[in-house]
């Protein structure tokens, strides 16, 4: 089953070939641009460096900008588990929206309807894991923010795109910024590092201050009704039952 989209090929991708088996991610993406054809200009301009595979336009099109086969430039340092760079082994999804610098907003209606058939067409494909398909954040948690706290994870993964927990928004609630002990805050830690967040921070980053950035990811992810970068006990519960039901 072929998905219909526009041509607008960028030059910005690596001129060798990969090949299909690897293939093992989706990685979406924010525009994080004020206007969307600046959007569409900086992933097809050479002098950008950036580009990815697909862009998602605000009123649902699908833009192909680099093929498959071909390493887009759209996760640059990166890691997830074992994976490192992962731009040589995923597909890049960008979808317009001007992000948390100019006024992020929830991601239109015709945009989530594109982004489900096109990824259930990719994962059909290349035989993509559920739990690969992650959010910029998830892979650089230091450097992005995309697709941020309004990207509907839940919805899709009702859809069977990426995974989520199944626990009662009310028990949710009811643990919400609960203090916990130094010895379940470890106990969140090492959950995050079985579903994939990297616990390398880099040498300009204080490892107290790496840690926050990827609670923060996960909280975007998870648990996107309070982003504070803070282990609570509801963190501790959704860690805890992603774990067990497929980590």
């Amino acid at each position: 089953m072929a998905i219909s989209t526009t041509l607008n090929y960028s030059p910005n991708f690596y001129p060798v070939k990969r090949n299909k088996n690897q293939i093992k991610f989706i990685i979406f993406h924010y525009t994080g641009m004020k206007k969307e054809s600046d959007s569409i200009n900086r992933l097809t301009e050479i002098q950008s460096q950036v580009s990815s595979h697909y862009l998602i336009k605000s009123n649902g099109e699908i833009i192909t900008l680099v093929p498959d086969l071909y390493m887009a430039w759209h996760a640059g340092t990166s890691s997830w588990k074992n994976y490192n760079l992962l731009n040589k082994n995923s597909i890049g999804v960008e979808i317009s929206n001007p992000g948390h610098e100019f006024n992020y907003k929830k991601f239109s209606t015709k945009q989530i309807n594109s982004l489900i058939r096109l990824s259930k067409y990719l994962i059909k494909r290349y035989k993509i894991n559920p739990k690969n398909i992650l959010g910029h954040s998830d892979i650089a948690p230091d450097r992005k923010k995309d697709p941020g706290e309004k990207f509907p994870w839940e919805y899709l993964a009702k859809n069977k795109i990426s995974l989520w927990h199944n626990i009662e928004r009310k028990i949710l609630k009811n643990h919400r910024r609960h203090k916990i002990d130094h010895l379940s805050q470890n106990i969140f830690l090492n959950n995050i590092s079985k579903i994939g967040y990297s616990k390398k921070n880099k040498k300009n980053i204080s490892k107290k201050k790496y840690q926050v950035f990827v609670i923060k990811a996960f909280q975007r992810r998870y648990r996107q009704e309070l982003v504070d970068g803070k282990i609570d006990k509801e963190c501790l519960l959704i860690s805890n039952n992603l774990i067990k039901k497929k980590y």
